[in-house]
Formats: structure tokens, sequence, C-alpha cells
């Protein structure tokens, strides 16, 4: 029984070892409401703020990427189950180019 227990631990640890080696430090400014938000919520969930704001960013990085719109354009890029998908002229080439591009910087 015990050894679950530190294997669990120690799996945790590897995580957060993980998790950490990933992040930046970045300063910015913010609004005093949301500040006041942050502190609120941080202290609602027994957390730091500087604990909690990766998370959000994260959650809320990741539902944009997913809720970014798609905006057919006139050039068919491939035909599936007979009917042609078009090119997307929205938002999302864009950001997966600057994405990348960044990816290769950050590396």
């Amino acid at each position: 029984m015990p050894d679950r227990h530190i294997a669990a631990l120690l799996e945790r640890l590897e995580q957060h070892s993980q998790r950490h080696a990933r992040q930046e430090t970045v300063t910015l400014p913010i609004d005093r409401e949301d500040m006041v938000r942050l502190q609120a919520l941080a202290e609602t969930y027994g957390m730091d703020i500087v604990e909690l704001t990766p998370i959000l960013l994260h959650t809320i990085l990741t539902d944009i990427e997913a809720h970014m719109p798609y905006k057919p354009g006139t050039r068919v890029i491939r035909v599936e189950d007979g009917d042609p998908v078009y090119e997307d002229i929205g938002p999302m080439p864009r950001y997966l180019e600057a994405k990348r591009k960044h990816e290769k910087v950050c590396v």
C-alpha cells in the first residue's frame, strides 16, 4: 500500500518538474478589477495568484484555439467523401503560421 503512495508522489513531482521547466516568467499590466478577480479566485481555491494565472491563461488559450472561426475561401484544397473542402481564409491559418514561427524561436 505505501509503495503506491510513493509512486503517486514521485509521478506528481515529475509532472510538476516538467511543467516548471516549460514555464517562462512575464511581467504585464493588468486592470485593477481583473487583479481583484484573480485575488478572489485564488483565495477561494486556496491558491497563489502565481499558481492560478498560468492555469487560467492555458485554459483560455486552448478554448480560443478551439473556437477560432473557419472561413471558407474559394479554392478547393481537397475532397472528402465526395465533398469539396475549401481553404480557410479566416484567422486560423495566420495564427498557426505565427505559432510555428514562435515555437521555433522558443525551442
